[in-house]
């Protein structure tokens, strides 16, 4: 196991980091070209209510989290959203994952975000002991599908009026 790392350096993601975010995302379990990687970065620094930090320890990037912070249907101020997570294999249990954490945390404040949520798989139970530890509780279960099965059902059926319509 890795020595914690005071070393760890916090600072906004950038283009020039993509082959670096591409392979943290395979690490991740999604596979993701350096091409890929720059696309998707490039659309979300278009948007204000997403951040992406990147750490460091030296000259490597070894971790990211990326946030959204939203309006919801459920409560009149704004919701926080870790949208992804991930510390390299070789610095996890490090501190890494913490200092992410908490340059998350510390935007969403400033943000004046009231409420923080994240999804993580089932199967990433250290993931869970992590969040926890955190702070973080159990809250609810999310369901997924192919968005392609659910546009072809979706535009057939749908009856539902745009809300600028009514």
């Amino acid at each position: 196991m890795p020595d914690l790392d005071a070393n760890v350096r916090i600072r906004a993601a950038r283009l020039s980091d993509v082959s670096q975010l591409a392979a943290l995302m395979c690490e991740l379990g999604y596979e993701t070209t350096s091409d890929e990687m720059r696309a998707r970065l490039k659309s979300i620094a278009k948007d204000v209510r997403y951040s992406t930090f990147v750490a460091k320890i030296g000259t490597e990037l070894c971790g990211m989290i990326g946030t959204l912070t939203h309006m919801s249907h459920e409560h009149n101020d704004l919701s926080g959203k870790i949208v992804a997570l991930v510390v390299s294999e070789k610095h996890r249990r490090s501190g890494v994952g913490r200092a992410l954490i908490a340059a998350a945390e510390k935007d969403f404040a400033k943000r004046n975000v009231t409420r923080l949520t994240l999804t993580t798989r089932f199967e990433r139970d250290e993931a869970h002991r992590f969040y926890q530890k955190l702070g973080y509780s159990r809250t609810g279960l999310r369901f997924a599908k192919e968005p392609r099965t659910c546009v072809k059902r979706t535009i057939r059926k749908s009856s539902v009026a745009n809300v600028d319509e009514e």
